[in-house]
């Protein structure tokens, strides 16, 4: 760990910000001006950087392309009342990406590099955090070997980095699942905890079928079983049953999400039954049968709340009915944001000022 931490800030000669289309943002398409990066050799993290974002150098054969030791993380920061910057609950993300950092052999990353250099980063390109209603500037904080040596063992040598995107809603209507319940995306002692690349690369295929049949997302089953739920392709997933907030307890195989916790905290503060449980997929059908299951979301960084209209299951449809105003997943998506943006008390210090 550096004793005097010292970001090394080289300045875009020109800013890219009036090319920006905040009329049209697409989710990951549109990058700010600066990245950080950050070298890990000789057993020790290197002074971190902050340079124009722009490609990266490796060899053919990093380690990471061909073993796959590749993590990340999703954060934001938000435009508050105010005028200033804030990011949500970054020290999360940070023990987050730790704990999957150790999950694949790679190297921790000191608090004060990953904090101090996102807020330098985010500062620098304050610009591009947009203001607009349901917006914000996604941060992808990763890392990644960069051993250039062909042989099945942890590299010696890592990238971290942070790069930052302006976005809109990730969802901009209800969004039709199914159960899948042939493919796996994780199992019990793996990594479906970890934000690592290969869990997401190994769901594309069953995603893309799913895609294909008219669904936006999978609602992903446990591995033995294949009946217990576990989360949806780029969220966390709950369910309203007779008045309870159900979702699925974490394991080995389910990400602890960050949004998770923010909304069950929110339940709890408001008094509301929460259940963390394990929930099969005949019991949602069930319950949307009998008419008890009232409401099913979708929690994540990317998506916020993500309301379900529809649900598949053994290649029926079930229609959900639409969402009040007073509905949980409602009010909770409509203080989250009030929190993110100043709007409102922030009573469990999750935004950090930048």
């Amino acid at each position: 760990m550096l004793d005097t931490l010292t970001i090394d800030v080289q300045p875009a000669g020109t800013s890219r910000l009036a090319e920006l289309d905040l009329a049209n943002l697409e989710f990951g398409k549109s990058f700010a001006d600066h990245m950080l990066a950050v070298e890990y050799r000789d057993g020790e993290w290197q002074q971190p950087r902050i340079m124009p974002y722009g490609p990266l150098a490796i060899s053919p054969a990093n380690s990471a392309l061909h073993y796959g030791q590749a993590i990340f993380e999703g954060a934001k920061a938000y435009r508050q009342a105010d005028g200033s910057v804030a990011l949500f609950r970054p020290l999360d993300n940070w023990r987050r990406l730790n704990a999957s950092a150790e999950r694949m052999a790679m190297p921790t990353i000191p608090e004060d590099i990953y904090l101090q250099g996102l807020r330098e980063l985010v500062k620098l390109d304050s610009g591009w955090v947009p203001s607009a209603a349901g917006s914000s500037l996604y941060i992808r904080p990763y890392m990644f070997a960069t051993d250039g040596f062909l042989g099945v063992r942890p590299s010696e040598t890592y990238h971290f980095g942070i790069i930052t995107c302006p976005v809109a809603a990730f969802f901009n209507k209800p969004v039709r699942v199914r159960f899948e319940q042939k493919y796996v995306r994780a199992a019990p002692g793996g990594a479906g905890y970890a934000k690592n690349a290969g869990n997401y690369g190994a769901a594309m295929l069953p995603s893309k079928l799913a895609q294909q049949e008219g669904y936006h997302q999978l609602l992903w089953t446990d591995a033995s079983e294949h009946q217990y739920v576990e989360e949806s392709g780029a969220m966390n997933v709950m369910f309203v049953i007779d008045g309870t907030l159900i979702t699925p307890e974490l394991s080995t195989s389910i990400l602890d999400g960050i949004t998770r916790r923010s909304v069950l905290q929110l339940a709890h503060d408001w008094g509301m039954p929460v259940e963390e449980r394990r929930v099969s997929s005949r019991e949602v059908v069930a319950a949307i049968q009998d008419g008890r299951l009232t409401e099913a979301f979708g929690v994540g960084t990317a998506a916020t709340i993500a309301a379900i209209a529809t649900i598949g299951h053994e290649g029926h449809d079930y229609d959900l009915p639409a969402l009040a105003d007073t509905s949980f997943a409602r009010r909770v998506g409509a203080e989250l944001e009030a929190i993110r943006t100043g709007h409102t008390a922030d009573p469990h210090n999750w935004m950090v000022a930048v």
